[in-house]
C-alpha cells in the first residue's frame, strides 16, 4: 500500500480535553476511506490535522511525504470541504467557483458547470442567501471539481434531501473513476455510503477503534440468532460485540476469528444473517470502553485478547 497521508502516534489536546489520543493510521493513495465515529470522536480534528489547520500536540503527520502545516506545496493538493463551509459575504456561487479554479491546479471547470446544473444552483445568487442544502451543494461541487489528490468531505450533505445526496454519491463515484484520488469521507449516514468505501477508519473518544479494508470488514462479522446457550457457545470462539436476549433466545453481533468460520454457525443450530456496516459500527462503538486502545482488523482468537 502506498500512503497518501500517514498519522503516527498523534495526540491533540485542547485545554485538558484530548481530542486525539495516540492515533496511528495511514490513508491509502487512490482509495475512498470512510472516517466514522460518534459525535466528539475526533473525526473533524483528525481532518484538521491532515489539512494543516492544526498542529498536533505530539506525533507526526505527513501528507504526500511532507508535513502539511504552512506547506503551500502540500496544501495546493488538498481540498477540505467541511460542515458549514463559509465564504466571503459578497461571494456569489460563480465567485466561489472562480476562486476555486484559481487555487486548485487540477480544477475541472467543465465538471463544475455540469454539477451546477445537476444541483440546480444559480451561479449569480449570493451564497449567503442560499438554503442550507444549496450551500452544502456548493461545497460538494468544489470538492469534486477540485480533483485534488487528497479530497476530504466532513459531513458534506447537511440540508440535502435524499435525491441530492444520492446525486452526490453518484457524481463522486463517477469523478473518482475518471480521475482516481484519495478521498476521506466523514459521515453519520453510514449505510448510504457503505457501498462506496474501500477502507474504514472508526474513531471512538479520540482513539482508533477499527482500521480495516471494507471487504475484509464485510467478511469478518455476522449476526446470529438462536438458543441463548448456543449463541454463547459460538461467541466464545470469536468476539462478541453485542447481544440481546429474551425468553431463552439471543441475537448477537459477532466478529469472527476467521472468515472461514462463517459456515460453522449453522452447526451450532444458529440462523445467520449479514451484519451491515452501520450495525457493526454501532455495536463496536457501544461496547468500546474509554480506555480501549487502537485496533486493526486482525481477528481475535480469544475474548481475553480484546478485553
Amino acid at each position: 500500500m502506498t500512503a497518501a497521508a500517514t498519522v503516527q502516534d498523534v495526540t491533540m489536546r485542547f485545554r485538558g480535553h484530548t481530542a486525539l489520543d495516540g492515533v496511528d493510521t495511514a490513508f491509502e493513495e487512490g482509495a475512498i476511506t470512510g472516517l466514522l465515529g460518534r459525535n466528539g470522536a475526533g473525526k473533524t480534528t483528525l481532518m484538521q490535522v491532515l489539512t494543516g489547520q492544526r498542529v498536533p500536540t505530539s506525533g507526526r503527520v505527513e501528507v504526500f511525504g511532507a508535513r502539511p502545516y504552512e506547506n503551500d506545496r502540500v496544501l495546493r493538493d488538498i481540498c477540505f470541504i467541511k460542515e458549514g463551509q463559509r465564504y466571503p459575504d459578497h461571494f456569489r456561487v460563480q465567485d466561489a467557483m472562480t476562486a476555486a479554479g484559481l487555487f486548485f491546479p487540477d480544477w475541472d471547470a467543465d465538471l463544475a458547470r455540469t454539477l451546477l446544473a445537476d444541483f440546480d444552483l444559480p451561479g449569480r445568487r449570493p451564497i449567503k442567501k442560499l438554503s442550507r442544502g444549496m450551500n452544502s451543494a456548493v461545497g460538494i461541487i468544489i470538492g469534486l471539481a477540485s480533483r485534488a489528490p487528497l479530497t476530504l468531505f466532513d459531513e458534506p450533505y447537511l440540508g440535502l434531501d435524499a435525491v441530492a445526496r444520492q446525486l452526490f454519491y453518484d457524481r463522486l463515484i463517477a469523478a473518482y473513476a475518471e480521475h482516481p484520488r484519495t478521498v476521506v469521507l466523514s459521515t453519520h449516514l453510514i449505510e448510504e455510503i457503505a457501498g462506496l468505501l474501500e477502507h474504514v477508519l472508526l474513531l471512538d473518544r479520540g482513539r482508533v477503534l477499527l482500521d480495516a479494508d471494507a471487504e475484509s470488514l464485510r467478511n469478518s462479522a455476522l449476526t446470529v440468532t438462536g438458543p441463548e446457550e448456543a449463541v454463547q457457545a459460538f461467541a466464545r470462539k470469536h468476539e462478541l460485540l453485542h447481544t440481546e436476549s429474551l425468553a431463552g433466545r439471543s441475537r448477537a453481533v459477532i466478529r469472527l476469528a476467521r472468515p472461514a468460520d462463517r459456515g460453522s454457525a449453522a452447526a451450532h443450530g444458529l440462523s445467520v444473517e449479514p451484519t451491515n456496516l452501520q450495525q457493526l459500527v454501532v455495536a463496536m462503538s457501544l461496547q468500546a470502553p474509554a480506555a480501549r486502545g487502537p485496533r486493526s482488523l486482525t481477528p481475535a482468537t480469544d475474548l481475553e485478547e480484546v478485553s
